[in-house]
């Protein structure tokens, strides 16, 4: 068997049983482990996205480039059954290379061969498609984020998620009882969120969808929806030039206004979680001697994820 063979199965082996009794079918296997297959592997049930990481810059001979069969073949070899036949299995991989987007790249359809289809995890479930966008519809890395909103909200509060994406977050704090508003630039994403509640018996109608910039949302919010909220989940990108805002953004440069107009919309007593992946990120000091902060990111790492450099979450309260 090859390195990456055993390599592979011997993450399923940890992996697996820890799923199935978590009820989760979407969880990374594979992370970079080895150096000569600079890979990321996504399981979701009988499908596999395998995100290429080795970069052309640096491996300009593409010797590292050369292991990605080595990688499909392995993956074929341990997953390929009775069910699950070669043939039938090599057309579940999906392979993407994984680059740095900008303005409206980050919304941009890729194409319509692929089919949305539904994944458990834990309390939940979502719609997934591996092929037709960027990103899958779920950030596998935000499952204990998810989790500990889940733990956080109580029936009847308000629940803010700003960049909100697929609505994931939103769906776990609704299924707590929590009345949701959900805030994100994207149409296709927006309705993707309703779907997903839907699909989770949550009427969409209970809760609030806006199809807006959140930044532009939080600057008309600062007056109508102060302290309106318990809990609140910022998750912006790490950067963005969207033809859809004005001037730019980024998260470290600007994380100053972002959080303290996040703040505003926050109850007394409420608290935000502020989560983002932009590496190296700092705190700035404007903020921690304004409010009372916490950083979570090593307790919101998943168990399929080795790096811990990966994102950034902290936990913010109105001081005292």
């Amino acid at each position: 068997m090859s390195e990456i063979h055993n390599r592979l199965e011997k993450n399923l082996r940890r992996l697996a049983p820890w799923a199935e009794r978590h009820h989760i079918e979407a969880y990374r296997l594979y992370e970079r482990d080895l150096p000569d297959y600079p890979f990321l592997v996504d399981r979701y049930k009988d499908r596999f996205v395998v995100y290429d990481r080795s970069d052309e810059r640096i491996d300009r001979d593409e010797k590292k480039r050369a292991h990605l069969p080595g990688l499909l073949d392995a993956l074929v070899a341990l997953f390929a059954n009775g069910q699950l036949g070669e043939a039938f299995l090599r057309e579940r991989v999906v392979i993407k290379r994984r680059e740095r987007q900008k303005g409206e790249s980050q919304y941009e359809k890729l194409g319509e061969s692929g089919e949305n289809f539904a994944i458990r995890e834990s309390q939940a479930r979502f719609w997934v498609n591996l092929e037709d966008y960027l990103d899958t519809g779920l950030f596998l890395d935000h499952r204990l984020m998810r989790q500990r909103v889940f733990e956080t909200c109580q029936a009847g509060q308000k629940f803010l998620n700003l960049f909100s994406y697929t609505g994931s977050v939103s769906v776990f704090a609704a299924l707590k009882g929590a009345r949701t508003t959900s805030v994100d630039l994207s149409a296709t994403y927006t309705r993707w969120a309703m779907d997903n509640f839907q699909l989770n018996d949550l009427n969409p109608k209970d809760h609030e969808f806006i199809q807006a910039n959140a930044l532009e949302f939080l600057a008309d919010a600062q007056n109508s929806r102060r302290g309106e909220f318990d809990v609140i989940f910022l998750d912006p990108p790490t950067f963005s030039n969207s033809k859809r805002m004005q001037g730019t953004f980024d998260v470290e440069r600007d994380q100053v206004p972002l959080v303290e107009r996040t703040m505003t919309l926050l109850k007394p007593g409420g608290l935000l979680f502020f989560s983002n992946n932009k590496r190296g990120f700092r705190l700035s000091s404007v903020l921690t001697s304004q409010f009372q902060t916490k950083d979570i990111g090593a307790q919101t790492l998943p168990k399929d994820f080795r790096d811990p450099k990966l994102r950034v979450v902290y936990e913010f309260r109105h001081a005292r």
